[in-house]
Formats: C-alpha cells, sequence, structure tokens
C-alpha cells in the first residue's frame, strides 16, 4: 500500500505542477486508456488493478453514511489546460478541507471531465468535476460532483472565463470562485474505494460521488468540449467485487 500511495502522490504533484509523468497518453488512438498500460512500466495498475476506477454504481449497499463535512472558504489561485483536462489549482495556503472518517483531506486541485467517467445505472452524466484532496499521509480523497445540461453554473461561467484555449497554457484566476456552490446543497454520496482514473492509475483513493448532480448550460458544455477537441473519460471498470455503500 506504501507503494501505491507514494505512486499516486508523484502523480498528484505531476498534476499540481501541469506536468505528467507519462505525457503521450491520451484518450484517443495509440495512447488511448487500452493501451496505456504499455505506455510506460509505472502504468501496470492500468491493466493489472483490482480496484480501478471509474465504475458503473448500481446496487450500492445502504450503510447509513453520515453526510459529507467539507469547508470550502477559498478560491482557487490558477487554472490550466494541460491538454487532458482544466484544472483549477489551489494555493498552498488555502484552507478547503472535508473530512472522511475523522481524517482531514486538504483540497489540491480540481478538474473536469466529459462525459462523466463514473456512471449511475450505466449512464453518463454530461460532465463529472473531481475534486482531489491529500490527507497528512499523503493517502488521496476525491469528490465526484455530477453535471446535467440545464442553467447555467455561475461559478464554471467564472472558471470558463480564465479557460486557457491552448494545450500546456496556465493562467491566474482573478475572479473569486464559490467553492461551496460546486458542492450539491444535499451532501448525500456513493462510496467506494478505487484509483486514479489517468496513468499510472495508482490504487488505495477514496472516491465519494455525491447522489445529487448541478447543471451546466449546453452553451457552458460546449465551450468545454470545444477546448478539450475530444472527450477525456476513462470507460468504466471491473468491481471486482468491490462494494459500494450509501
Amino acid at each position: 500500500m506504501k507503494a501505491r500511495k507514494y505512486s499516486a502522490a508523484l502523480l498528484f504533484l505531476g498534476l499540481i505542477s501541469g506536468q505528467t509523468l507519462a505525457s503521450h497518453w491520451s484518450y484517443e488512438g495509440e495512447g488511448s486508456p487500452e493501451h496505456w498500460s504499455e505506455l510506460s512500466p509505472e502504468n501496470q495498475q492500468c491493466k493489472t488493478g483490482m480496484n480501478q476506477s471509474p465504475i458503473d454504481i448500481s446496487h450500492a449497499l445502504a450503510a447509513h453514511v453520515a453526510p459529507l463535512r467539507s469547508h470550502y472558504p477559498d478560491s482557487p489561485e490558477s487554472i490550466l489546460n494541460n491538454g487532458h483536462t482544466i484544472q483549477a489549482t489551489m494555493s498552498a495556503k488555502s484552507d478547503d478541507t472535508i473530512t472522511i472518517d475523522g481524517n482531514v483531506f486538504k483540497l489540491q486541485q480540481f478538474h473536469f471531465h466529459s462525459p462523466s467517467e463514473n456512471t449511475l445505472n450505466g449512464k453518463h452524466a454530461a460532465m463529472e468535476l473531481h475534486l482531489v484532496h491529500k490527507n497528512a499521509e499523503g493517502e488521496l480523497a476525491v469528490v465526484a460532483v455530477m453535471f446535467n445540461t440545464g442553467a447555467a453554473n455561475n461559478e464554471l461561467m467564472r472558471l470558463w472565463q480564465a479557460m486557457p484555449s491552448k494545450s500546456e497554457s496556465q493562467q491566474p484566476l482573478t475572479q473569486q470562485i464559490d467553492m461551496s456552490k460546486l458542492l450539491p446543497l444535499d451532501k448525500t454520496y456513493y462510496r467506494f474505494s478505487g484509483s486514479l482514473t489517468t496513468p499510472p492509475c495508482s490504487e488505495g483513493v477514496r472516491w465519494v460521488v455525491m447522489k445529487h448532480p448541478l447543471t451546466l448550460s449546453v452553451e457552458q458544455l460546449k465551450q468545454f468540449t470545444d477546448v478539450m477537441h475530444h472527450d477525456n473519460n476513462r470507460p468504466v471498470q471491473p468491481l471486482h467485487g468491490r462494494v459500494i455503500v450509501e
């Protein structure tokens, strides 16, 4: 497990700096998800892992888990187009946290996938937000929020206004983002153990998928997909006996 956490931490640091450990991976062509394990020895869990993400969420076990405790007072400081996603990065001084299993996880960055990576009863949402957190031991927790098309989202509007159109470009965020509004008011969720959804697909990641979606407009979705030029979701992975709780 320590090796898995170390590998996850390495990729995490790469995402924060706008660099990836295997820059030639992609979502299509020779670098597409079915080939990730062939691109680098570090990516073997993309093929052999038994707790991979994303998954299809169905037949969840009622475990009466407590609603998510979140504290999101600060706004991200920069926005990055790394060619794989649009990512907003928090300042090292920010105090945005969640509490899971009595442990405090600090928000490091958040990014987007369209269509959604996790599915609900086999159905994709239009977009999925991943809020990536890390605790003092270097363990990762991802909070996922689904977006369906509907009313425009004000926080996305502010983010998209600064969204770099060119790959490998980054710029500061001058407008304040109310991070609490990127979570639904009802913080009930599905919970399971999984992995990073990008190479090296390291496992040991705590996943929290919010039950209630937010909305974005058709125009906001098009803004994102026009910049990405392709879908950026990894296909769902086998459960291998994992239990999803709610």
